[in-house]
């Protein structure tokens, strides 16, 4: 019986190691989750600054003062 106790001991332990993985694994999955909501956001900010400050066409462009 000692020895069956041993097992179940040691699997116990290994489990409870897996557990502590898996949660562990869980909040990096979620904060990096959170790093690409972020970034997604920032990347359509950025994408929208830049279609407002494009290069206009010749015709439209000021000339500069010196002209």
């Amino acid at each position: 019986m000692p020895q069956n106790e041993e097992r179940f001991v040691n699997i116990e332990v290994v489990l409870a190691e897996h557990e502590k993985m898996l949660d562990d694994l869980n909040q990096v999955i979620i904060e990096q989750g959170r790093t690409i909501d972020k970034l997604l956001k920032q990347n359509q900010y950025l994408l929208s600054r830049v279609g407002e400050e494009a290069v206009k066409p010749q015709s439209e462009e000021t000339p500069p003062p010196h002209y």
